[in-house]
Parts: structure tokens; sequence; C-alpha cells
């Protein structure tokens, strides 16, 4: 043993520089990986009695939150395409969580008729509904149209949260106080509404779709906050940060190799799904937000969106266009 500590000291003692920049290099890492793992949310508050539904649920920082949700007492509604996914993830977390009230509903984003038919069943089913968590998205996919002939991610990221968050207002009025959290990103900062051209026919690039439906969910947020002053229900929209999630699976398979290769261990300082998750969980738990509404988050804490996400004009006249679009009077 002491002949192997003296080969050490000697290593360490004739490789001082290299040493110092190991050392440096890996505090270096720590240090960014935990800055990348941003803020946690500390609240402790229990939700026994309350009713938490959430979209996409069955992967990601969706099913997360979730998890925080059942541990926390609710009754919790994974509302999901992949039914399969959905009941393997609703098992899970019955078992992590020692909560047996977590049910698994259909809801297909892409397609309206189906974000109607699950709004009607937790109408007629569910006697409150206390936090309506709209996580579900769809990021970076080809030109794809949904079911009712919208462009992908603005149909799915938005109008289908749009409506399904409009059909479930008098349930959610009715459970007041209660909270509507919308899941953004910061994606939006670059973000602009084409009104003249929403389905982006004219010219589609992925990226811009996008930015154009995260920041769809930010004005929506400002704008419903507007329009439910006095309800009792408070709306909050978030960036949840960086996050090693199945969202880029539309993404990684196109990246040219050598970006594959630089990526790959970037992935490992980036944040882990229950990371992720803190600020959405933040705001649909935080007791000091109550009397908040129409702001954005990340990291567990309040900032400041994009110019362009505060402008009133362009929230109502989006309001006014997805209303439209989805059949809303």
């Amino acid at each position: 043993m002491s002949n192997y500590v003296e080969a050490m000291k000697d290593f360490v003692e004739s490789h001082s520089i290299a040493t110092f920049a190991f050392v440096a290099a890996g505090a270096g890492l720590l240090a960014i990986r935990r800055w990348m793992a941003g803020r946690a949310c500390l609240s402790k508050v229990r939700l026994d009695g309350k009713t938490v539904l959430i979209t996409g649920a069955n992967t990601g920082i969706g099913k997360e939150t979730a998890l925080d949700m059942a541990k926390r007492g609710a009754r919790v509604i994974l509302a999901c395409r992949d039914m399969t996914r959905a009941h393997i993830a609703a098992d899970m977390i019955r078992q992590q969580s020692g909560n047996g009230n977590v049910l698994v509903k259909k809801l297909d984003l892409a397609c309206l008729q189906s974000v109607r038919e699950l709004a009607k069943d937790i109408e007629k089913n569910e006697p409150r509904l206390d936090i309506l968590i709209n996580n579900a998205g769809i990021m970076m996919c080809p030109k794809w149209e949904t079911e009712d002939g919208f462009e992908m991610q603005f149909g799915v990221n938005h109008l289908g949260h749009f409506l399904l968050t409009n059909c479930l207002l008098d349930l959610l009025k009715k459970s007041a106080p209660s909270r509507i959290v919308i899941v953004s990103s910061l994606a939006h900062e670059k973000g602009q509404i084409h009104f003249d051209d929403i389905n982006l026919d004219k010219d589609y690039r992925r990226e811009i779709s996008y930015r154009q439906s995260k920041l769809a969910n930010v004005l929506f947020g400002k704008e419903l906050a507007n329009r439910l002053q006095g309800s009792g229900v408070t709306v909050y929209s978030l960036h949840p940060g960086v996050i090693r999630t199945e969202l880029g699976r539309h993404l990684f398979p196109t990246l040219a190799v050598w970006k594959k290769v630089i990526a790959m261990p970037l992935m490992m300082l980036i944040k882990t799904p229950w990371e992720g998750a803190q600020t959405t969980i933040y705001c649909a738990v935080e007791e000091s937000l109550a009397n908040d509404s129409g702001f954005y988050y990340s990291d567990c804490a309040r900032k400041t969106p994009a110019p362009q996400a505060q402008d009133d004009a362009a929230a109502k006249r989006l309001w006014d266009l997805s209303a439209s679009m989805v059949g809303l009077g």
C-alpha cells in the first residue's frame, strides 16, 4: 500500500500541470452540471383530495410530474396517446408513490375529436379538477399534419391544449382555487406567430414551427390569465430546461455524424427528467404563487419572457385565431 501511495505521489509531482488541469476540468464539469440542473421545488404541500390531469404523462418530465403529484396524495389522471405505455407508467407511479388513485385516459392532441371526448369524459366522471398541466409536446418533426389538417407542432403543442383547456374551464372554475400550468420553452424567445401563414405552408422549417408553437404557449397563458381574473383559476407558463427526454427523437437522427459525436457527451451535462420537472411542479403547488397569474417561470423562479411574448394585442389575436381554428364560439 505504501509503495502505491509513493508511486501516486511521484506521478503527481512529475505531472503537476497535467494533474491540475485534470482536476480543474473535473471541477468545472461538475460546476456546469450543477448549474444545468437548476433549482428544485422545495414545497412540501399535500394534495390529498385534489385531482390533477397531466397530458403526455407516460414519459419524461410528464411522468416525473405525475409521480410527484401522486406522492403528494393527489388523484392523478395521465392523459396520453399511447395507452400501452401510459398503463406501464401508471403502474410504476402507483408502486413508487404508494398511491393507487392513478388513472389513464386516452388523449391524442393531434385530433380535436379526441380532445373533446376526453373533456366530456372528465366533466362527466370527475367532480373536480384542481390542476391541469399541459405538458405533452412534439419537437422538430417533419412537415406533418394533424387529423384536422393543421401543422403538427402548432396543432399539438398549442391548438390541442388550447381546446382542452377551454373545454375544462367550467370544472376548473368550480374547483377553484385551481391552477393551469403550461409547459413552454426558452425557444419562444426566437419565435414569431405567422398569422398570415399559421401552418407555415409557404416556408416550413421545423425550428421555425417549434419556436412559433412555444411562443403560442406563453401568449396563450397570458391571455388566459387575463380572461380568468377573479375566477380563482391561476395560470403559469414555463421553460423546463434542456432535458434528456424523448422529445428530441425527431431531431437527433437527422444530425450529421460529427454533430452526434459532439452532442452525446454533452447529453450527460443537461437535466434529467426529474430535474426538468421541478419548475412544472413548482408552478403546480408552490403556495407563494397562489395569487400570481399569467407569469412565466424557469428554474423555479419568475422570469421575464421575450418581448413578443408580452404583446397583449398579439395574445388576443392568437386567441381569436385559435378559437376559430378549433371551432370555439
